[in-house]
């Protein structure tokens, strides 16, 4: 029920399973379908100075695990990551500028780790160097920094590249 806030969490293969993913106060965490995609895109076009083509996000929802963070029913973010073997890599993650600060992204990320299967013993992530708000959600996420990676990100002019941290976070336990 929108509106009320509950837990139903069983045990299963993967780390907690529940009816909905995620629900809380009127928020859900869904997979993401086609239909997602304009909502996706228009998010991803505010908060990227260099924003995932049609392609990428269209290609991810038929090859990796893409989630739609719904609010009031209505595309408010989403989350995207790939499985390869034991480890998860969290490939693009973004909350409307609306909600950004309040802790949306939180509930999202969270969201993406539970239903990751219990074989999945780590994830990683790449952030720019300038992405201090997303930098601090991942630190207080249980991510550490375990490398660098340089000229990473191409900025929104081209000219120029940006550095990204690679952080992992270990899921055992």
């Amino acid at each position: 029920m929108p509106g009320t806030c509950f837990a139903l969490v069983l045990r299963s293969s993967k780390r907690f399973f529940s009816v909905v993913m995620f629900e809380v106060v009127g928020v859900t965490v869904i997979v993401m379908k086609p239909e997602h995609l304009v909502a996706v895109r228009a998010i991803e076009q505010q908060v990227s100075s260099v924003p995932w083509s049609d392609r990428q996000f269209s290609d991810s929802v038929q090859t990796h695990c893409a989630r739609v963070f719904v609010m009031d029913e209505k595309v408010s973010g989403f989350g995207i990551y790939q499985k390869v073997l034991d480890r998860a890599e969290l490939l693009n993650i973004a909350i409307h500028p609306s909600l950004q600060g309040q802790g949306f992204g939180q509930q999202l990320l969270t969201a993406l780790v539970e239903e990751l299967p219990m074989s999945v013993k780590k994830m990683l992530l790449e952030v720019r160097v300038s992405n201090f708000r997303a930098i601090r959600l991942y630190h207080n996420q249980g991510f550490r920094q375990i490398g660098e990676r340089k000229g990473y990100y191409a900025t929104a002019d081209g000219l120029l590249r940006e550095d990204a941290l690679v952080l992992c976070r270990d899921l055992m336990g």
